[in-house]
Formats: C-alpha cells, sequence, structure tokens
C-alpha cells in the first residue's frame, strides 16, 4: 500500500514537546495552516480557514526540534500524513498527524541560521531537556 506524503507550510501553533523514550527522543507540536486569497470585494488579501496537524518527530530530528523552534515561527513540514478517525462520547472525529521526515524554517518570511549537530553535543540535549519542563 502506498503512503500519503505531504508538504506543509505553516506556522508552529505549540511549542515543541520533547520526551526521552527507549528508542529514542520523540517530539510533537501543532502547526497552524492558513491559506490566504485575494478578496476582490474588500480588494485586499483575507486568511482562510485555519487547518491544524500534529507533527511528529523521532531520534535526532526530535531533539533539533526542541532546540530550533519556538511558538508562532513560519515552517516547512514534509512527511507521512496520518489521518486518524475516533469516536468519542458518541460523535465520530478526526484529526490529521504527520510523521515528520524533514523540518525547516520558511525563509521566505525570515532569515534562519543553521548550526550543524555534533553527535552527543550536550549543550543541544540540555536545551531539548530544558524546554520540556
Amino acid at each position: 500500500m502506498s503512503e500519503t506524503w505531504v508538504t506543509l507550510v505553516g506556522n508552529a501553533a505549540t511549542s515543541v514537546d520533547y520526551r526521552d523514550s527507549a528508542a529514542g527522543g520523540v517530539a510533537r507540536f501543532r502547526l497552524a495552516v492558513t491559506p490566504r486569497y485575494w478578496d476582490r470585494q474588500k480588494e485586499s488579501w483575507s486568511d482562510g480557514h485555519s487547518s491544524f496537524y500534529t507533527v511528529w518527530a523521532r531520534r535526532s530530528l526530535a531533539m533539533n526540534l526542541a532546540g530550533s523552534v519556538s511558538v508562532g515561527e513560519p515552517l516547512l513540514v514534509h512527511g507521512r500524513l496520518r489521518v486518524r478517525d475516533e469516536e468519542r462520547d458518541g460523535q465520530r472525529r478526526f484529526s490529521a498527524d504527520i510523521d515528520a521526515l524533514a523540518v525547516g524554517h520558511d525563509i521566505t518570511r525570515g532569515t534562519s541560521a543553521f548550526r550543524r549537530v555534533v553527535k552527543g553535543d550536550s549543550l543541544l540535549t540540555e536545551r531539548a531537556k530544558t524546554s520540556v519542563g
């Protein structure tokens, strides 16, 4: 069965929640994606309805996210789309998760500085842990 790969452009809606696990670090955050369109009647740009996605990352991507992303920052997220269908309190609910393969800042809206991480870099590890607690 083929998987659905997506690339989303949006803003970090929540801070990154990083946790250590036996299989390595796991991080998650919410991404808000809001389309913009030209409203001919108002003769100005307007925002459409926002969609929210839970972005999941593992291992080194999870740790790097925790040390790099803050609420409100413009991001690009590429990964596998997972749609969940749940029934809660008699109501059917749908939610969308992204298992991220890559995440980066959207530099069409600002600048970003890249810093390569060296394995065992304790500074990044400490920053990721302090952003959680």
